[in-house]
């Protein structure tokens, strides 16, 4: 008896309950404690989102990884891309998946995800990667250039899957990011950029490069990379560098990285950088990024929004990691805005999916950054106060910055002032549940270039202070 209720309690968790042919969306507790709590303000409504088709233009992407390797089953989550709100989507190409015998190609399931992103109104971009086993390469994570860049039959190999990959998709795809996180293995990657990069411009010379780099400049790393490009001039080749910035405080990136920026543009300044991959997981894991801490849906959702508005406030174009939980060989992973079944259908939406949906659907290219903003407070932690404007008027992300996001659902309350801004009519906005507050009027006071707020409450996640004419809220029946 003890081993079949086992089996029985197991399959709970294993196997998705049915209902009427589909599967059973289970309630996120942690949503419903987001809800249910909030600061002493009065409620107003709800944000409004968007749709990817409504929404015209943005630098939003979200991750759609791993499908090259059977991770997450696109046709699965489709719909939930659109509806997030997001104008890209990164793909993995997955070339041991498109030629699994020498010479003949199966670009069927790449399709299906390709113009399926196209079909929502997000545009695909597509991370050009792995290596490949029947030229003795490696599918694994970051593996296999070395294979490449010695093996001129895998190198010939790879570039024939390149051009036909490029041919493929040019009229939808036109930003190709050259392998994932070839950490360590700089000087063989240096050459297989280059000759990538020089075949996708070949074919397609609108196409936009990004190169993978790390994002530390005192790694020794950087420079070899750098180097390499700069003593075969081929410097121009790559528009973007993509950097995958995982650490515990999102905050605690931005110093180094304005460094880092400062190093590249040493080489080349028009080079520009792009936040490729980033995430937060919702529970403790015991491999890949960010493990051996602790996470939870409510320091996942808090960590999410921070790298966000850290990286819109910088104007850097920002992809959150990822979609969907991912069902890897050795564990299911929890990065997911979507929590998923080891059958890698949707159980729910996590309190990160609404948040990200907030985020996206109000900061759209019609918000313009200006920085980060000069105040002074009476609060004892760090804050971040990111600039913004829309239609010429203010807007405001104000959050604490000093630590890793936490499980608190406690506000402080601060006075702040902003230098340099004025508000007339600002609502308070808390951007993971979207939830819409008024200030109080004699809370507010404008003197000179400076707005002073009174009593405002202040966590460690993204809050919006802008114009009430601004702000779309959600319809009551919705």
């Amino acid at each position: 008896m003890k081993k079949i209720a086992i089996v029985f309690l197991l399959s709970l968790f294993i196997c998705p309950v049915f209902v009427s042919g589909q599967t059973r969306k289970y309630r996120s507790i942690t949503w419903e404690k987001f809800q249910s709590a909030g600061p002493e303000l009065k409620q107003i409504g709800l944000l409004a989102v968007r749709h990817s088709k409504d929404i015209k233009s943005s630098s939003w992407s979200v991750g759609c990884e791993t499908l090259d390797r059977d991770y997450a089953k696109f046709s699965l989550y489709k719909d939930y891309v659109g509806e997030l709100g997001v104008k890209y989507g990164r793909l993995q190409s997955g070339w041991a998946k498109c030629e699994k015998q020498k010479g003949v190609y199966s670009f069927e399931w790449l399709d299906s995800c390709v113009y399926g992103l196209n079909e929502q109104s997000v545009k695909p971009w597509i991370c050009l990667c792995y290596g490949n086993p029947v030229y003795g390469s490696d599918v694994n994570l970051g593996a296999g250039v070395a294979a490449l860049a010695h093996n001129e039959e895998a190198m010939a190999a790879w570039l024939k899957y390149v051009e036909l990959t490029i041919n493929r998709y040019k009229d939808v795809v036109n930003e190709w990011e050259v392998w994932n996180e070839p950490y360590g293995q700089e000087k063989d990657y240096a050459p297989l950029l280059i000759r990538t990069a020089e075949l996708i411009k070949k074919i397609q010379p609108n196409a936009v490069i990004l190169g993978e780099i790390l994002w530390n400049p005192e790694n020794p790393s950087v420079k070899l990379l750098l180097d390499a490009l700069k003593s075969a001039n081929k410097l121009k080749l790559v528009d973007y560098w993509a950097y995958h910035p995982y650490i515990k405080n999102p905050d605690d990136c931005y110093p180094v990285l304005d460094k880092f920026i400062t190093l590249l543009k040493s080489y080349n300044p028009d080079y520009k950088i792009c936040q490729g991959e980033t995430g937060c997981p919702s529970q403790l894991e015991w491999t890949h990024a960010l493990a051996y801490y602790p996470w939870t849906e409510y320091s996942q959702a808090k960590w999410d929004l921070r790298r966000m508005a850290g990286d819109r406030v910088r104007d850097i174009p920002s992809s959150v990691f990822t979609l969907i939980d991912l069902r890897y060989t050795n564990m299911l992973q929890s990065f997911g805005l979507l929590r998923a079944n080891l059958l890698n259908e949707v159980i729910y939406k996590r309190p990160s999916f609404y948040g990200v949906q907030h985020m996206v659907s109000f900061f759209d290219d019609t918000v313009k950054p200006v920085g980060e903003l000069e105040f002074e407070s009476n609060s004892s932690r760090k804050i971040t106060v990111a600039g913004f404007k829309k239609e010429e008027n203010p807007v405001v992300l104000i959050w604490y910055k000093d630590q890793v996001p936490t499980d608190d659902l406690k506000w402080d309350l601060v006075n702040l002032t902003i230098k340099g801004i004025n508000f007339k009519d600002p609502v308070y906005v808390e951007m993971i549940t979207g939830k819409v507050y008024e200030l109080d009027k004699s809370d507010l006071l404008n003197s000179g270039n400076n707005t002073t707020l009174k009593s405002l409450p202040v966590w460690d996640s993204p809050v919006m202070i802008a114009e009430r004419s601004q702000v779309s809220l959600k319809p009551e029946n919705k």
